[in-house]
């Protein structure tokens, strides 16, 4: 694994940062929190005109092709701006979804839409007090003729009320079954819901919501495997993610350390505080390893069912304690409004329990080493 950027990836580097820079301040961040769209249009029409909404879509269905390896370095940019996109939902998750389990119907009507910016998919995964895992896909998709009919309620459905259509995750008589649906389609009741991060999260309830069989996904039953294959995908760019706010939370705090003077001399210059910072840099830069790595052998298409797993759990464990750290060294300030560090550490807490939480992922690790012959 060559850890150099070559000179596209190091162009996408730079685009990323430009837009983030000049669309996505801390002001921006602040202005779309708890908002119920969730995003800043103007960021969101930059990201489609320069490609990255459609960088993981092949070029033949109009998107950039590009492997996993560059998208987390846009992901590491994503965590170091805290961008307020649905580009997680949309154009990882849900593409990659259609990408994998579409009809060609389906992958005509809605890659290219993905790619442009000119439509958003959302997955409605998780069920009330359910986990994680397949056996808590229990909303009901009921045969009715050629159609089905689907009841139940899903929760932290991201930028709902922006999306084009849900993939919703749904059991059937063949197992889980993965069904694009209307958000607007009689019987759909959408509750925002309030969250640690101030993001557009959503309730969903589906009331016998009328859906054509041409509107699954896939095979009868085939649905959980793909959406956990894909979610492996995903979790190590959320890792890259978490990466780049641990950087950028660690290095405001470097600097205030320099400047914050405490019986005659800065902050830095206390061999605790130094060391804590010392430890910080110390894990982030073990995690940037670990989120590459896992990245390059997904890119390379190796086996990531360990890698991905263990790039999510150490990433997000490292900004966790990172922004922990550095709110000790900030002191009290650290959590009031005004101050950004506050905005990280809402984030990285949210993001460990987010798609798929400790737990969960080292359940993952553990299956992999104990189960292998």
């Amino acid at each position: 694994m060559d850890l150099a950027l070559t000179e596209e990836q190091q162009m996408i580097v730079d685009m990323t940062h430009g837009i983030l820079e000049e669309h996505c301040t801390i002001e921006a961040v602040r202005q779309v929190e708890d908002d119920p769209r969730g995003y800043p249009e103007a960021l969101w029409k930059q990201f489609a005109e320069s490609g990255l909404t459609g960088m993981l879509i092949p070029e033949a269905q109009g998107g950039g092709g590009q492997s996993l390896t560059e998208a987390a370095l846009v992901y590491e940019k994503f965590g170091e701006f805290l961008a307020p996109v649905p580009h997680f939902v949309s154009s990882v998750i849900s593409a990659r979804l259609l990408i994998q389990a579409g009809s060609d119907d389906q992958q005509t009507e809605w890659l290219g839409k993905i790619a442009s910016g000119d439509a958003i998919l959302t997955p409605a995964w998780l069920e009330p007090d359910r986990g994680f895992g397949e056996v808590g896909i229990q909303l009901k998709a009921k045969a009715d003729g050629e159609d089905y009919l689907l009841s139940g309620v899903k929760r932290h459905v991201y930028f709902a009320s922006a999306s084009d259509r849900l993939i919703v995750l749904a059991r059937s008589g063949d197992g889980v079954d993965l069904f694009l649906v209307d958000p607007n389609a009689e019987g759909i009741t959408l509750s925002q819901q309030l969250s640690q991060a101030g993001d557009a999260q959503y309730r969903v309830d589906l009331d016998n919501v009328r859906v054509s069989a041409k509107d699954r996904l896939g095979s009868a039953g085939t649905g959980w495997a793909t959406f956990n294959a894909v979610l492996h995908e995903g979790i190590i760019l959320l890792a890259a993610q978490a990466i780049g706010g641990a950087q950028k939370v660690l290095d405001i705090t470097v600097e205030y350390s320099k400047e914050r003077v405490q019986f005659d001399k800065p902050l830095g210059a206390f061999q605790a505080l130094a060391h804590y910072m010392a430890d910080s840099t110390t894990h982030i830069d073990g995690g940037r390893v670990l989120v590459y790595e896992a990245a390059w052998n997904a890119a390379m298409g190796r086996s990531i069912s360990r890698f991905a797993p263990m790039a999510k759990l150490f990433a997000c464990e490292t900004y966790r304690e990172v922004t922990r750290v550095c709110a000790q060294i900030w002191g009290g300030v650290a959590f009031t409004i005004e101050y950004d560090c506050q905005l990280y550490f809402r984030r990285a807490k949210q993001l460990q329990l987010s798609w798929w939480d400790t737990p969960y992922l080292e359940n993952l690790v553990a299956s992999d080493v104990l189960d292998k012959d």
